[in-house]
């Protein structure tokens, strides 16, 4: 492990040694559908065993409380006895795993409530130390989709030589307008840094049941499994990272079929609702975008020679 470096609120552990370094970048954010942004770099850090080599200390970016909001910001403490037995923090934190070929770097942060551009600074500046060639930020948006369909992707990139590339990831470049995302943030901070990074935001199956039925509430899923699993997928692919991606998978399919039994279930307590009538429609509004990459399709020629 390399010396301890602490410069203006950035703490370095360790400079990774690999040829090519990566980086997958989250939130604890606004735009968490699915819990992609949050949850998704953790199991990647539980995944890979990833150390942490880095983090951005917290000083200046969030606040206490905003008058009127009580808890909404205040730290959480847990006390046993009127002694503190812990207390949540705001935590920025990068961790690292890899061999001597390639690398990846894993970030798993807090949103910043004030001072973004010198977050953003402080953000780019570990990535540049660390060497990391490009970064994807994950995310999430609710929205009225299949569930049991391949999820649509919205892309955002820093970089304009980036979009032929990225043209192959079956994606929709977004033409959003409205409030900011911490990913689309950091991809123009990225932009004025020369940074490589991508924001990948994939859309949740969210339903609102109220044209139905006063009776049913709206069904959205908090954990969206094949969100994450297909997110992975095309990072895996671009990153090269031969990562084992069936515990997602399985994961992904489990999620499907409990939501397919969850229909069912509604449709026999309430059959004059039409719920499948309402989830026809959903789907012949939606058009799917698989992502295929070309050495999936040459591992099935493969396949097929070999059989025959």
């Amino acid at each position: 492990m390399d010396k301890q470096s602490d410069a203006d609120g950035i703490r370095i552990y360790e400079n990774p040694r690999a040829d090519e370094i990566y980086m997958v970048a989250g939130w604890y954010q606004w735009a968490d559908a699915g819990a992609i942004s949050s949850a998704l770099p953790q199991y990647l850090i539980s995944l890979t065993g990833a150390r942490k080599i880095a983090e951005i200390q917290p000083h200046g970016f969030y606040l206490f409380q905003i008058p009127g909001t009580h808890g909404f910001l205040r730290p959480e403490v847990k006390l046993q006895d009127g002694f503190r037995k812990s207390m949540s923090s705001n935590t920025n934190e990068f961790y690292y795993t890899g061999d001597e070929q390639r690398g990846l770097v894993i970030f798993l942060g807090r949103e910043p409530h004030m001072d973004g551009e010198r977050y953003a600074d402080k953000f780019l500046s570990v990535v540049k130390a660390l060497g990391v060639k490009r970064v994807v930020v994950v995310g999430g948006v609710y929205g009225a989709m299949p569930y049991d369909r391949d999820r649509a992707v919205s892309c955002v990139y820093s970089l304009p030589g980036m979009k032929e590339e990225l043209e192959s990831y079956a994606v929709n470049f977004s033409n959003y307008e409205g409030g900011v995302s911490i990913g689309t943030y950091m991809a123009h901070h990225a932009q004025a840094a020369g940074v490589p990074l991508v924001s990948l935001y994939a859309f949740v199956p969210a339903y609102d049941f109220s044209q139905l039925s006063d009776k049913l509430q709206g069904m959205r899923i908090e954990n969206d499994f094949k969100a994450w699993h297909e997110l992975m997928r095309r990072i895996n692919h671009m990153f090269r990272l031969g990562l084992d991606l069936s515990d997602l998978e399985r994961r992904s399919n489990e999620l499907t079929a409990s939501i397919a039994a969850k229909i069912e279930e509604i449709d026999r307590r309430l059959p004059q609702l039409g719920i499948h009538e309402f989830m026809a429609r959903v789907g012949a509004e939606f058009t799917e975008k698989p992502f295929m990459p070309l050495d999936v399709w040459e591992r099935g020629l493969q396949d097929l020679f070999t059989d025959e």
